[in-house]
């Protein structure tokens, strides 16, 4: 089974426990894959934001699993986090109150606009969200549920929030979850490593980016 690295983050002890605890099944391939690419925008994808980090290498490796489902016709769904001014400046959205950098996120800045490197077409969906799972508050279950979705294949930022809240609730909604470490980032590599180790235990599949290629090229 493909694990993530996480050198350092646990040791025998731990594994023993998580064994014990029956965690760490391998998820089912379905024939029905959709790619989840979650907010992969400029502000969180480029350095010079106060949000964003160098993400350049899990952009380019999410740009490859988007190329790879436009070959297939597996559907693409992108997301972006984006507010309006009135919920910036009031008191209605509790994560601004957690974490008020978020408020950078206004609708229409560059923050909140997909990076450009990636090749998104007018095929693709787009989920526009206020949380950090891309399934709280918006249409994707029933999007994905239409498009007869039986597997999600998830990438983007940041591995330890969105993309993990993302994924849990992707196997909550009732679909096989497998998680492109190559094309998911984050601000610091403890908070990364430490997702990709629970994710991998307890609700997703951990998967390197040659099979999530290969997983959206078996669609043909």
């Amino acid at each position: 089974m493909d694990v993530p690295e996480t050198t350092g983050l646990h040791g025998a002890e731990t594994d023993r426990t998580y064994a014990r605890a029956g965690f760490g099944g391998a998820v089912p391939r379905g024939n029905c894959p959709a790619l989840l690419v979650v907010d992969l925008t400029r502000g969180f994808t480029e350095p010079d934001f106060p949000l964003g980090a160098d993400l350049s290498a899990e952009v380019a490796a999410a740009g490859e699993l988007m190329r790879a489902a436009h070959r297939s016709g597996a559907p693409v769904v992108c997301t972006a986090i984006s507010y309006r001014d009135a919920e910036v400046r009031g008191d209605s959205i509790a994560w601004l109150r957690k974490a008020p950098g978020m408020r950078s996120l206004l609708e229409g800045s560059a923050e909140v606009a997909l990076d450009p490197r990636l090749e998104r077409r007018d095929g693709d969906h787009l989920i526009t969200k206020k949380g950090a799972s891309a399934f709280h508050g918006t249409s994707l279950a029933a999007l994905l549920t239409g498009l007869r979705t039986d597997t999600v294949l998830v990438c983007g930022a940041t591995t330890s929030g969105c993309v993990r809240a993302t994924a849990v609730d992707a196997l909550q909604s009732g679909f096989d979850t497998l998680v492109v470490r190559d094309a998911c980032g984050d601000r610091a590599r403890g908070p990364h490593d430490a997702a990709l180790f629970d994710l991998q235990a307890k609700y997703a599949d951990v998967i390197d980016l040659a099979e999530g290629i290969a997983t959206l090229d078996a669609v043909r």
